[in-house]
C-alpha cells in the first residue's frame, strides 16, 4: 500500500470503484462507487430496495460483483473469498441477528476469533500448549476488553436465546469485534430498538472508533443517528448512488428528498431529521 505524500490526504482504507452485481437480469447494483477513509464513520443510506445489503454482501464477500473493483488498503479483494477478507479486517454484523441462540453468550463471541486462529487440528484436539496458550489469550482478550466494553459482563454465560432483542445486537457487535476488524460493518445496528438501546449503540459506535481506532461503515435507516454520528454519508437508489457526502450535502440534495419524499423540498427533510432521533424517514414505495 502506498504511503500518502506527506502533509496530503490519508489514503483510502476501503474503495469501491464502479461495482455492479446482477442476479440474472435483475441489476442490484450498478456502478456504485465510493471511499472510506481511515478513522472515519461512513453511513449507507437509501430507501427499501436500494441495494444497501447487496452492498454489504459484496463488501465482505457472500456475493461475487459482475463488474468492478473492491479494494482495501489498496489490495483488489474482488475475488477474495469471505473467511479471507475476515482475516484481512473486515468484519461484519447482519441485519437478521445470526447469532447461536442455544450457545451462551461467551461462546458466541469467541467463534468470531475463529478466522485468525493459528491452532491446527492435532492440537486442537489433544488440546497441546499452543492451543491452551490461543484459548486463554482469546478468553482474556474478550472478557476484559470487548465483553468489559460493550457492558454485558452479566450476561457473559445467558444463553443467547433468553436475551432481549437489545442485547442480541450488542452481542453481534462484540462478535465482530473480536474479528480485530480493521473495518467494522454493521448491517442496520439499531434496528428494533428503543430509544434507551439506540442511545447505547450510538455510544459504543463513537467509543469503538475514538478509543480503539476501528473504521465503522454502517448502513441504517435511523437518520437521526446517521446524521448525528456520520463523517461520510452515501444515498443509494435502486442499485446506484445518488448523493454522497457530509451529512449537511447529502440533507440538502434535492435527489435524495426525491428518493425519500417523493419532492424536492429540502425544508421538510431537515425538519424531520431536527426530530426525534429515533425518527425514521418514510420508506419510498
Amino acid at each position: 500500500m502506498e504511503t500518502p505524500p506527506e502533509g496530503g490526504p490519508a489514503a483510502p482504507l476501503l474503495q469501491v470503484d464502479g461495482v455492479t452485481l446482477a442476479f440474472g437480469g435483475v441489476k442490484a447494483l450498478s456502478g456504485v462507487g465510493f471511499d472510506v477513509q481511515p478513522g472515519s464513520i461512513t453511513a449507507v443510506i437509501g430507501p427499501n430496495g436500494a441495494g444497501k445489503t447487496s452492498l454489504f454482501n459484496t463488501i465482505s464477500g457472500f456475493y461475487r460483483p459482475t463488474g468492478g473493483a473492491i479494494r482495501f488498503q489498496g489490495q483488489d479483494i474482488t475475488r477474495v473469498p469471505a473467511p479471507q477478507r475476515a482475516r484481512l479486517g473486515l468484519g461484519r454484523s447482519f441485519q437478521n441477528i445470526a447469532l447461536f441462540r442455544g450457545m451462551t453468550v461467551l461462546d458466541n463471541i469467541k467463534l468470531g476469533r475463529h478466522a485468525h486462529l493459528r491452532t491446527h487440528v492435532l492440537d486442537a484436539l489433544l488440546y497441546l500448549g499452543r492451543a491452551r496458550r490461543e484459548e486463554a489469550e482469546l478468553r482474556r482478550d474478550i472478557e476484559e476488553r470487548i465483553i468489559d466494553f460493550l457492558e454485558i459482563d452479566h450476561i457473559r454465560h445467558a444463553p443467547v436465546a433468553a436475551l432481549s432483542y437489545g442485547l442480541q445486537k450488542r452481542v453481534e457487535m462484540a462478535r465482530a469485534l473480536a474479528m480485530q476488524p480493521r473495518i467494522l460493518m454493521l448491517d442496520e445496528p439499531v434496528a428494533g430498538m428503543n430509544r434507551e438501546e439506540t442511545e447505547d449503540m450510538a455510544r459504543f459506535i463513537l467509543d469503538v472508533r475514538a478509543e480503539w481506532g476501528v473504521t465503522v461503515l454502517m448502513v441504517e435507516h435511523d437518520m437521526g443517528m446517521v446524521m448525528d454520528l456520520s463523517d461520510h454519508v452515501v444515498v443509494l437508489n435502486f442499485g446506484q448512488v445518488i448523493a454522497q457526502g457530509t451529512p449537511a450535502v447529502v440533507q440538502a440534495d434535492a435527489e435524495v428528498n426525491r428518493a425519500y419524499l417523493g419532492s424536492g423540498n429540502v425544508d421538510e427533510l431537515r425538519r424531520r431529521l431536527r426530530g426525534d432521533t429515533t425518527q425514521r424517514l418514510p420508506e419510498a414505495a
